[in-house]
């Protein structure tokens, strides 16, 4: 009986696990196909860029509310509603176009995909919990990221290919059927509980449900110094990509290819780090697999811009996103093990709001010094802070091996 019910379970996150694929596949053609449009027809990077705003504030606006959401539906039936409606609203693109563009519906449309695609990938983390026991969950979500990085590099080149031979708006129509496949998969997952639970007592308002995630966090005594210490760590390493491809292009005066390959390689690396995620952390544990992979990315980051040949950046690369793949696997998959499954949607959520508000600002702030000061100084002291944290880390609980089962004891 047990062996036909982990068969079951197994071919389950299977199809999950193709859905969820599709799914990153889509957003990655939308990434290109959209804003190609956008050049298309008007020709001018501001609107293209003005485009992308939209789509990114709608999706910090909608995760505040997607915990709430998830807790509260049908996560299956939600994960299929939210691929529906992207590819109904993605499915509308070409279709209009075919009487010509219009710019128009793209910041109508864009939006509300992004807020739609924010609640289906909270509600992702919440039911990955439902396909998998326990102790597999970090092997899971190692898989999951895996593919994802994988087809958030096989996205867009598909749909550059695509776009150049029949036009950015075929694209786009590539990218609706992507998600009714995937909505097609999600429909034949048997998930573990098909609704969560809900608490005894009855809900007590919308913002008291807003702050019951934040609440969690505050209170759980790993979860709430990871959520700092990953804050300060955004803060240092969202600008990145910014930074590597100023020091590529600028300070090694290679080509836009070149750049291109840089970060190919360190996709990679992404992909290694999450398929390597499980093994590590179950050899060393929880704290110091979290440690030393926030320790590697600021080793890697600091010496990036000394690097003065493109092997040896593209190398660093790759070293510093597979530490970031490790780290942000270890912080889900524990999320998703000690946090009441009634919680997980709306704990989900004000982790990734709180963890990602101040990355904008480092961006910026790391990016102007650069700009003034160098990437090499730049991200030499950005390294130093990277490691500073892991460093601080030590001193918190989160360098406990086993939370996780502190929490099931508790």
């Amino acid at each position: 009986m047990g062996e036909t019910r982990s068969r079951g379970r197994n071919r389950d996150f299977g199809i999950f696990w193709a859905a969820q694929t599709l799914s990153v596949l889509g957003d990655a053609f939308a990434l290109i196909a959209l804003p190609l449009l956008v050049l298309q027809a008007t020709g001018s990077v501001a609107r293209m860029g003005l485009l992308t705003a939209a789509g990114g504030a709608a999706s910090v606006l909608a995760g505040l509310f997607a915990g709430v959401l998830v807790d509260r539906a049908d996560r299956r039936k939600l994960l299929i509603a939210c691929d529906l409606v992207r590819m109904v609203l993605y499915g509308l693109i070409p279709l209009v176009w075919l009487a010509g563009p219009r710019i128009w519906l793209l910041y109508a449309v864009l939006p509300v995909c992004e807020a739609v695609g924010m609640v289906f990938a909270v509600a992702y983390v919440t039911a990955v919990r439902g396909l998998v026991d326990g102790e597999r969950i970090t092997a899971a979500n190692g898989r999951l990221n895996a593919t994802a990085a994988a087809a958030g590099v096989a996205g867009p080149l598909c749909a550059g290919v695509v776009a150049a031979w029949a036009g950015p708006a075929a694209a786009v129509a590539v990218d609706a059927a992507s998600f009714g496949v995937s909505a097609l998969c999600l429909g034949l997952v048997r998930f573990g509980r098909a609704t969560p639970p809900e608490p005894a007592a009855a809900p007590q308002g919308l913002w008291r449900d807003l702050l019951a995630g934040a609440s969690f966090l505050r209170r759980h005594p790993v979860l709430r110094f990871l959520t700092l210490l990953l804050t300060l760590f955004s803060f240092l390493e969202l600008g990145l990509n910014d930074l590597l491809i100023y020091h590529v292009k600028h300070d090694l005066g290679q080509s836009d290819g070149t750049v291109g390959t840089v970060l190919a390689v360190g996709a990679l690396g992404t992909i290694t780090g999450a398929l390597l995620v499980d093994r590590v952390r179950r050899g060393l544990g929880f704290g110091p697999t979290w440690i030393g992979a926030v320790a590697v990315c600021g080793c890697a980051l600091g010496t990036i811009g000394w690097a003065r040949d493109v092997p040896a950046v593209a190398l660093l690369t790759a070293a510093f996103l597979g530490g970031v793949s490790i780290a942000g696997t270890c912080s889900m998959s524990l999320r998703q093990q000690v946090t009441p499954e009634h919680l997980l949607g709306r704990v989900t959520s004000a982790f990734w709001t709180i963890h990602y508000a101040a990355a904008p600002v480092g961006a910026a702030v790391v990016t102007w010094a650069a700009q003034h000061h160098g990437t090499a100084s730049v991200g030499a002291v950005a390294g130093v802070c990277c490691v500073g944290v892991a460093a601080l880390a030590l001193f918190t609980p989160v360098r406990t091996r086993h939370p996780e089962a502190a929490a099931d004891a508790a």
